[in-house]
């Protein structure tokens, strides 16, 4: 039988196949058709939990160059709207001596990309070649950089062929699409932040557990310490949304004055890459990161990082400039939040020109949108909403129109937790 026959028949397949498998999607040998037959198969039957470890493995080693174990704790995020915890966990990890090296990605759709985000950073370079990226770590302890092309080669052709195809949403191929990355990046100890909700890919709590528990049994299989954190994404997460917006909002969090459900969910994460690369209890690690971040070091680690990797030191003495129009939403009558399509203030930006619809369009950095609004509050008349940077009247009003009809107002008012679960 071949393999797409095994799959087809939910006959498991062995490791050596697995590997066989995965070799033919890296060299090509195999057509398009027969590996979106395959997928199609593994999503509507499923793989066992033996597939899945083989499968991530495969993915992780066929093709890749040899690792190089230059960071000791990585972070993942699945993906949320005003998501910008990595932009601060990284230099403030690394300001107690753990070495930070993360390969990210370019923002598609409403959600953003921590690359396009540091881009807003005139001059910043993330493309570092493997000589660059182990002096830099070894001076400065951080490094954040694009994926290379190289890594995981087996995971560009399937997700590609996953989008087109109607696969994207299967938790083992997602499972095995993250997880074959961070293995072939070899670091040791990996903090998941699996998002939920509105604004996330994962809408449901049990979908998330899901994909959490599974990504944390793949860790455990190649021997990787994973914690996975389950956070809320029913709310943008701070209040800005965009490039350059979110970047001035991080820096402010570093030096002690974010938005509060951005620091303490920041804490969350920092807390626990600190216990993994300290080898300490979460509980002194929060202690610890918290004194970073009301003493200067973090903020100190993040422009040594920055410029290090080439961005102007002079623009760090002040806000990034943000696009000229500047619209605002403010309150006409009491408004109480019972929810948000969070979703829709990500497409907001994205209308603005702050994220792409396809991988080759062009980001603005200085487009992007503030809601001010949290679930479960009451605001009163004269409460600035949302505030809009836009290149055109017009499209700022747009963006407003968007952010005003993704708040749900009602009496039944109840906030909600930053942090829903914790998974190791």
């Amino acid at each position: 039988m071949t393999i797409i026959e095994k799959t087809r028949d939910r006959i498991p397949l062995s490791k050596e196949e697995m590997w066989q498998w995965i070799g033919a999607i890296v060299d090509g040998s195999i057509p398009d058709y027969q590996v979106a037959a395959w997928l199609m198969a593994a999503y509507l039957n499923g793989l066992t939990e033996q597939e899945i470890f083989d499968l991530t493995e495969a993915m992780a080693f066929v093709g890749s160059p040899p690792p190089r174990h230059v960071g000791l704790v990585d972070k993942h995020s699945t993906g949320g709207v005003g998501d910008k915890t990595s932009l601060i966990l990284a230099p403030l990890v690394a300001s107690f001596g753990i070495p930070v090296v993360k390969m990210s990605g370019r923002g598609l759709g409403h959600t953003g990309g921590t690359l396009d985000k540091l881009e807003s950073l005139p001059g910043f370079r993330v493309q570092l070649t493997p000589e660059q990226l182990e002096r830099q770590v070894k001076d400065v302890g951080v490094a954040v950089i694009a994926q290379s092309r190289d890594l995981a080669p087996a995971d560009a052709r399937l997700y590609a062929l996953r989008d087109v195809t109607a696969t994207v949403d299967s938790i083992p191929l997602i499972a095995a699409s993250i997880m074959s990355k961070k293995l072939a990046a070899k670091s040791p100890n990996i903090v998941l932040d699996v998002k939920v909700g509105s604004g996330a890919f994962m809408k449901t709590r049990e979908r998330a557990i899901e994909l959490a528990r599974l990504m944390v049994q793949i860790g455990q299989a190649h021997h990787v310490r994973v914690k996975a954190i389950l956070t809320d994404m029913n709310q943008p997460l701070g209040f800005a949304v965009g490039n350059a917006i979110e970047v001035n909002e991080a820096m402010a969090t570093l030096r002690g004055n974010g938005p509060q459900d951005l620091t303490d969910e920041v804490k969350v994460l920092a807390s626990h890459m600190v216990s993994l690369g300290a080898n300490i209890s979460v509980q002194a690690a929060l202690e610890n990161v918290t004194r970073a971040l009301e003493d200067g070091r973090a903020w100190q680690k993040f422009t040594e990082w920055v410029v290090a990797q080439g961005a102007d030191p002079k623009v760090l003495e002040h806000d990034l400039l943000l696009a000229p129009v500047h619209l605002q939403w403010v309150l006409e009558q009491q408004v109480a939040v019972q929810a948000i399509n969070t979703r829709e203030i990500g497409l907001a930006a994205l209308t603005l020109g702050a994220g792409r619809h396809v991988k080759d369009d062009p980001v603005d950095h200085a487009v992007g949108v503030r809601c001010f609004l949290k679930v479960g509050k009451v605001y009163g008349p004269g409460t600035v909403a949302a505030d809009v940077y836009a290149r055109s009247e017009p499209m700022g009003q747009e963006a407003l129109r968007m952010i005003k009809k993704s708040i749900v107002q009602g009496q039944s008012i109840r906030q909600t937790e930053a942090i829903l679960e914790i998974i190791e």
